[in-house]
């Protein structure tokens, strides 16, 4: 080897040691806008049982409760699905989504909403661009759903800045999560070259969809454009969604399809129930299909996809392990309470429903964890066997 050649191996070595820790340090910066989400579901969670009639400590965080869909869906949901997709660009202007989200929701938590909501409007913002940035450099259906879903987000919480009623906000809300779940999902279905007539399909729920919001149907007395934009999104994903072959298989893949499809048939049972009983109908109408969406939707398919976005976000790698099917069934089990009681008025069966859900969740995280000390035992006993 000549001195040259030493010399510059020496600079790239030097080179790597000096980049390593700015590296390790970024993705051990990602674990705060993590840690700021699982506070806000903390506390969402918390907010909800309060709305449901516990009496919980500390009762001087009435703000809380009321704010309840916007720390879930703005404070922990946005939060986390804008980290991933920081992480997915690989830009860093884009983790400022997460930043200002995780800003939004301790905002709101320290009783200040307006200023909750521009931080919350900015990380829309943000998100929207880095979502159409992946679009113009990956023109598909997929991507353009996916920064259409962004978008929704930023709508609705400018309605909520600028004082629209928080019941057609959420339906803009609703359609950043839904669309956002269905485009990933859309993506995957290619694997399995579904028809091409299924991309029109598609393309007619999204629309159904966003005329529902634009008409604010979940303040209205009837929702025909989103009830028939859920159903047929729910029919389009149960046909083609790539769950219905990793059913098939064992451990996690199983674990997820099983999620995924439970997820889609609770967003079909949402759209049923916005068709027979439309916001307005009964007391709790609009609760039952919000719920439908939002716990049996949105969560069962976070339980689904957690183990798989872990790894990739903050590093965390997380073993199967079939208790997980425990928590996931008392997820759904809680969402048929929810149905049960808003459906039949029984205030009993919806406190049941708000207890069961919070166990589900916590259950989960404590599954994960587990997971993930599984996971590190087995790989520090693979490397002192080599």
């Amino acid at each position: 080897m000549s001195g040259s050649d030493a010399t510059v191996r020496a600079e790239a070595e030097d080179t790597k040691r000096r980049l390593a820790p700015p590296l390790l340090n970024w993705r051990r910066a990602r674990l705060v806008p993590i840690a700021v989400g699982a506070l806000a579901m903390a506390l969402g969670l918390w907010a909800g049982l309060a709305r449901l009639g516990l009496t919980l400590p500390p009762s001087g965080m009435p703000a809380v409760a009321e704010f309840h869909g916007a720390i879930m869906i703005c404070g922990f949901l946005g939060t986390v699905i804008s980290l991933e997709r920081a992480v997915a660009l690989g830009r860093w202007w884009s983790y400022a989504a997460p930043v200002l989200s995780s800003a939004g929701a301790l905002l709101l938590l320290a009783g200040m909403p307006p200023i909750a909501a521009v931080a919350f409007l900015s990380a829309g913002a943000v998100f929207s661009i880095a979502s159409a940035s992946i679009a113009v450099r990956q023109p598909a259906l997929f991507t353009a759903v996916l920064a259409i879903g962004a978008g929704c987000w930023g709508v609705g919480t400018l309605e909520w800045l600028i004082g629209y009623s928080m019941l057609a906000v959420v339906g803009w809300w609703l359609n950043f999560l839904i669309l956002t779940i269905a485009a990933e999902r859309l993506e995957l279905s290619r694997v399995a070259r579904p028809p091409p007539w299924s991309q029109v399909a598609f393309a007619i729920v999204v629309a159904l969809l966003l005329v529902g919001s634009v008409r604010g149907e979940l303040a209205r007395d009837t929702t025909p454009f989103t009830a028939a934009g859920l159903l047929g999104c729910a029919a389009w994903l149960l046909r083609h969604d790539i769950a219905r072959r990793t059913i098939r298989l064992v451990g996690q893949p199983r674990f997820a399809a099983v999620s995924i499809l439970a997820g889609h048939l609770w967003l079909g049972i949402a759209g049923l129930l916005l068709l027979i009983a439309p916001p307005g109908a009964t007391a709790f109408s609009y609760d039952a299909a919000v719920h439908a969406i939002t716990i049996g939707f949105v969560l069962s398919m976070v339980f689904g996809h957690a183990p798989i976005i872990l790894p990739a976000v903050i590093g965390l790698r997380v073993s199967y392990t079939p208790i997980t099917y425990a928590p996931l069934a008392l997820l759904h089990l809680s969402v048929i309470l929810r149905l049960a009681g808003d459906v039949f008025e029984r205030m009993d069966l919806r406190a049941d429903s708000g207890i069961a859900s919070t166990l589900a969740l916590l259950g989960y995280v404590a599954c994960l964890i587990f997971a993930a000390r599984k996971s590190s035992t087995s790989k520090a006993r693979r490397e002192l066997t080599v």
